[in-house]
């Protein structure tokens, strides 16, 4: 085999393998929101303990943006292990703030929701990895309508309007569709970026990727869920 042969199988096996943990990074991190969540969720005590005043939810959500602030800032100078436990961390802290999905909605619904997700998700990430379309170009239009979607969620809780509230799912929805779709190709682009690095390189480029697909799957299912959910 040519070098040059050598060279693209050797970046096609990289790229497969950093995309293979990204996926399977998430899919860990999915799985432990859904753990503790279902688990706060059947637990009269601990539920107590989270609701019983609003300052432990205030605190539990600034201990998330905290994490992902700091984990996104500096996970390349991180030791593997470090990003893993502040991965893991926000994965079971958002799973505490989920709990009430539980409460509110029925468990069928939750689940087809959750396969609706998982299939919008899939046919977003096949569709970035197959398109010849350079998506780069979309992401600064995504970013300006994330903020417009936080901003308008904010001013729906005074407005509190059952009609502007679907609709701002439904903008929600179409937003991280998109990012599902932008990030999937900017994690493939990584792995040409970071070339032979060290396999500590590579797994940290993982947790990152799986970090913002994370993301993206949670508030579709969440958005999906005020849509579609039926309420207990």
């Amino acid at each position: 085999m040519s070098d040059q042969n050598y060279s693209l199988t050797s970046s096609a096996t990289r790229e497969r393998s950093i995309l293979r943990n990204v996926y399977l990074w998430m899919t860990a991190g999915l799985a432990l929101t859904g753990i503790v969540a279902y688990g706060v969720a059947t637990n009269p005590r601990i539920l107590q303990m989270i609701f019983s005043s609003q300052m432990n939810l205030i605190i539990i959500f600034i201990a998330q943006i905290a994490v992902v602030v700091f984990l996104s800032a500096r996970i390349m100078r991180m030791s593997v292990t470090a990003a893993t436990c502040c991965f893991a961390a926000y994965a079971a802290l958002t799973g505490l703030t989920m709990s009430v999905v539980f409460l509110a909605y029925t468990a069928q619904s939750i689940a087809s929701v959750f396969f609706i997700t998982a299939g919008t998700f899939a046919g977003m990430s096949v569709y970035a990895l197959t398109t010849k379309r350079d998506l780069s170009g979309i992401g600064s239009y995504l970013m300006m309508g994330l903020i417009g979607l936080i901003i308008a969620s904010v001013v729906n809780i005074f407005l509190k309007s059952e009609a502007f509230d679907w609709l701002v799912s439904i903008v929600g929805i179409l937003v991280f569709v998109g990012l599902t779709a932008y990030d999937t190709q900017k994690i493939r682009s990584w792995n040409q970026q970071a070339g032979a690095s060290e396999e500590a390189v590579f797994v940290r480029l993982s947790i990152l990727g799986a970090l913002s697909l994370y993301l993206d799957f949670i508030n579709i299912f969440l958005y999906l869920l005020r849509i579609f959910g039926r309420r207990k």
